[in-house]
C-alpha cells in the first residue's frame, strides 16, 4: 500500500488507526443464541453470541478467561435490549448448561464427541471403547430415545468390564481399571439431558451444534494469520470489523 499510494508505512498505519468501526444496530427479535469463545494466546479471547436463525452476530465480549458469569451476562444483556431468547446452544462447560432457567439449552453434540475422544483417544484399542466411539459417532443422525436406549445397552453389555478394579500391591488400595472409559460413559449419561434439546423442541428449529459459530471463528483466524504482528488494539479493530457485533 505504501508503494501503491506513494506514502510512508506510518502514514498508512495512522489512517487505519483513525478508522472507526461502525456497528449496525440490532433489531430485537426472537433468537436462538449460539455462543462460544475463541482465543489468541493464553489471555486474549472473544466471546461471541450469534443468532442461529439469521446467522447475525448479536454481541461479543473481549476477555482474558472464559467464565459462566460472562455467558450469563451476555444473555441478560440481549434480553435487556428486547431480544426474546427462545433457546441457547453452547458447549458443555461445567455448570453452564444448568445456568438458564426457563430457556431450553442444547449442548453442542460436536463438543460432546470431542470430550469422548479426549477420554478414549482417536484410536481406542479396547473393544468396549471402540464400540462406544462408533456409537457416539452416530449421535448426530439419531433421535433421543434411540440414543439413550443404545447407551443403556452398551452399559449393560460392558458393566462387569467397567467395574473391574486393580489393586496396588504396595498400598493394597484398589482403583477402577478403566477409569477413562468410565469417565466417558459418565459424561454421556450426565449430559444426555441436554444433548437432544433440539429433539424435545422441534418447533424451535434449534441446531444441535455450534458449528456455525466455530466456522466463523476459523475464518476469522485464517484472515488474521495474514496480518501477524498486529498490536492488540489493531487486532481488536480487525475483529470488530469482521464480526460487526
Amino acid at each position: 500500500m505504501s508503494k501503491k499510494y506513494n506514502c510512508s508505512k506510518r502514514t498508512i498505519q495512522r489512517k487505519i488507526d483513525l478508522y472507526k468501526v461502525s456497528i449496525p444496530k440490532k433489531e430485537p427479535k426472537k433468537v436462538v443464541v449460539l455462543m462460544d469463545t475463541t482465543y489468541w494466546g493464553r489471555d486474549f479471547g472473544v466471546m461471541l453470541f450469534k443468532d442461529a436463525y439469521t446467522k447475525e452476530n448479536l454481541l461479543k465480549h473481549y476477555l482474558k478467561s472464559e467464565t459462566n458469569a460472562l455467558y450469563i451476562q451476555g444473555i441478560n444483556e440481549l434480553r435487556s435490549k428486547g431480544f426474546e431468547v427462545v433457546a441457547i446452544v453452547c458447549d458443555g462447560r461445567r455448570g453452564l448448561l444448568q445456568s438458564f432457567e426457563k430457556i431450553p439449552v442444547q449442548m453442542c453434540q460436536f463438543h460432546q464427541v470431542a470430550i469422548i475422544r479426549r477420554y478414549i483417544t482417536k484410536s481406542p484399542k479396547l473393544p468396549a471403547s471402540i464400540e462406544l466411539k462408533e456409537f457416539v459417532a452416530m449421535m448426530k443422525n439419531t433421535d433421543k430415545e434411540s440414543f439413550e436406549g443404545g447407551l443403556e445397552l452398551w452399559f449393560t453389555k460392558w458393566k462387569t468390564f467397567l467395574n473391574e478394579r486393580t489393586t496396588n500391591p504396595e498400598t493394597e488400595k484398589s482403583h477402577y481399571t478403566h477409569k477413562r472409559l468410565r469417565s466417558a460413559y459418565r459424561s454421556l449419561k450426565t449430559n444426555s439431558k441436554w444433548l437432544f434439546t433440539w429433539y424435545d423442541n422441534m418447533e424451535l428449529n434449534i441446531p444441535n451444534t455450534t458449528n456455525a459459530i466455530d466456522g466463523h471463528f476459523s475464518d476469522l483466524k485464517n484472515k488474521l494469520r495474514n496480518h501477524n504482528g498486529l498490536s492488540k488494539a489493531r487486532k481488536i479493530k480487525f475483529i470488530d470489523e469482521f464480526l460487526k457485533a
